[in-house]
């Protein structure tokens, strides 16, 4: 077996019931992804849509692809024909792009709201009340081509564990508001795509339901 093999077998065998391992193979070649796919992965996270639509030509048609970067709304007619999944939703405007490209191909996409709860000014998303108000004011209301399945976030880059358990809490903590306050009788609003190489353990315990891991699974990226 190889590395990739190796390390896709001991993450897997260590998810709990409920939570799915999303490979991040952004920047890596199709060949390692191959690898992760002979050894039974089926989900892959990528973050650049021209990279995305060029290896899933390549790769097997039962993959399932996330996107899981910061996605431009020039760039969502490409993407919403074949993604599975889109984490990273971070405002009203990209819903509204996602909403008018999904109805001109008859389509309904899944996306998660993401949230900025991180300490960094580079990482994009709603608040956590902006994210309960745009439910709360009813704008998904019309968007019918957009389904919402949960919430997504990433914790502050930093060795410091305790505040990155609070940073997932606070995740889980909206997630919960949402699913009782307007999802409660939706059974699809179930994810909560949190946890990294470094931190997946943490999110976990915290309630991720998808984590996003490259670097243990593939190495070092090759930008």
């Amino acid at each position: 077996m190889s590395v990739i093999s190796d390390q896709i077998k001991i993450i897997t065998e260590t998810l709990p019931d409920g939570v799915e391992l999303v490979a991040v193979s952004k920047f890596h070649p199709v060949e390692a992804l191959k690898e992760a796919y002979d050894a039974g992965q089926r989900i892959f996270g990528e973050s650049r849509v021209q990279e995305i639509s060029q290896k899933r030509l390549l790769m097997p048609d039962d993959v399932q692809w996330h996107f899981i970067g910061h996605l431009q709304t020039n760039k969502v007619r490409q993407l919403v024909p074949y993604v599975s999944l889109i984490h990273s939703v971070d405002s009203i405007k990209l819903l509204e792009s996602i909403n008018a490209e999904s109805a001109r191909i008859g389509k309904v996409v899944d996306v998660l709201l993401q949230l900025h709860v991180a300490q960094e000014e580079t990482k994009f998303g709603f608040t956590c009340e902006d994210c309960v108000d745009l439910v709360d004011k009813g704008v998904l209301d019309r968007l019918p081509n957009v389904r919402v399945c949960g919430v997504m976030g990433m914790a502050t880059n930093t060795d410091d564990m305790v505040k990155v358990r609070e940073e997932f809490k606070s995740i889980k903590n909206v997630f919960d508001t949402l699913k009782q306050r307007y999802f409660a009788d939706k059974p699809y609003f179930k994810e909560i795509s949190m946890g990294m190489s470094d931190d997946f353990h943490i999110a976990m315990e915290e309630g991720s339901t998808l984590v996003r891991i490259g670097t243990t699974i593939f190495g070092s990226r090759g930008y």
